[in-house]
């Protein structure tokens, strides 16, 4: 169904309707998940890349109340420098609409953009999940669910519940693959010891089992999984006891809802001397190479049904 707030710039729409590969990059990342100025240098480094490696961008926000698939640079920096841009998940699309706000879109809103628009690569860092404390779901899970869409990231963030993430994907039917690995990575580490469905070889391999999965009834989105750079990556139980007791302060200090996440990330940051940070930096440059070699892939293949 067409959106009718929804404006894709002239650049990607020319390379959708003439079968080129586009990669969608969401931009809660921009005005939520990173520190200035590492979060305007990272949107528009990983553009440059996606463009290096012959795919066109598509960074996806809401402006003004518009949903928009593709911003120039000027937008890109307008986001990083909003001290008022709101986090736009599914559920805050139309309350952006109806109050003309701007924002950062989440892996679920930067979803629905794509597939609205006919993108099916999307690069980010990792998903949302199933937390730990206490056990809130996030709106990523059934949109993965239900879009036609190639996400690739470094697993999910490492402050989730991943056994129970992995579950809830297995119920939703959403495949996981690994990117030559058999282990689920977990954000800033490489293996968090859990296995993934599929291992490929080669983002070709990745193209054929996404051509091939949307042949199915009510199939819907992909998780495409690399793991971080090795030489930017931390051990699992290093993270695992930062994120321990970054969720102690949480609790003592009442943070609850959507602040959790942005509280974790930003104290784990600090708490690791900036190896998080780093490491986050990483995986999201390698994620929008693999994501644009993937959308090449992709192009060269049929187009799914809708």
């Amino acid at each position: 169904m067409p959106l009718p707030f929804l404006q894709v710039s002239p650049e990607v729409a020319r390379a959708i309707n003439e079968g080129r590969p586009v990669v969608a990059l969401e931009t809660a990342v921009v005005t939520h998940g990173l520190p200035a100025p590492h979060n305007l240098e990272i949107a528009m480094r990983c553009e440059a890349i996606v463009r290096a490696e012959g795919a066109v961008p598509a960074s996806v926000a809401m402006l003004d109340g518009i949903l928009r698939v593709g911003l120039s640079a000027e937008e890109i920096e307008r986001l990083a420098a909003s001290r008022t841009a709101v986090k736009v998940s599914r559920r805050d699309i139309a309350s952006a609409r109806v109050l003309g706000q701007s924002g950062g879109t989440t892996v679920a809103a930067t979803l629905v953009a794509a597939e609205a628009a006919g993108i099916h690569v999307f690069s980010t860092g990792g998903i949302g999940g199933v937390h730990r404390e206490p056990h809130d779901v996030s709106a990523d899970l059934p949109e993965l669910a239900q879009a036609r869409v190639v996400v690739v990231c470094a697993g999910a963030k490492s402050i989730l519940d991943l056994p129970a993430t992995l579950e809830a994907l297995e119920t939703l039917g959403v495949p996981v693959l690994g990117y030559q690995t058999e282990n689920f990575p977990a954000f800033y580490s490489r293996d968090s010891g859990l296995r993934v469905s599929l291992r490929v070889e080669n983002v070709e391999q990745a193209a054929a089992f996404a051509r091939h999965h949307w042949q199915l009834p009510r199939s819907g989105g992909v998780l495409l999984t690399v793991p971080c750079p090795a030489d930017a990556a931390l051990a699992h139980d290093e993270v695992d006891n930062l994120i321990r007791e970054a969720l102690d302060e949480a609790r003592k200090e009442g943070i609850r809802g959507n602040q959790v996440t942005p509280f974790l990330l930003s104290r784990v940051a600090g708490t690791s001397g900036g190896k998080t940070l780093s490491a986050n930096l990483a995986l999201l440059r390698n994620n929008a190479m693999h994501a644009a070699r993937l959308a090449v892939a992709l192009s060269h293949l049929p187009v799914p049904n809708p």
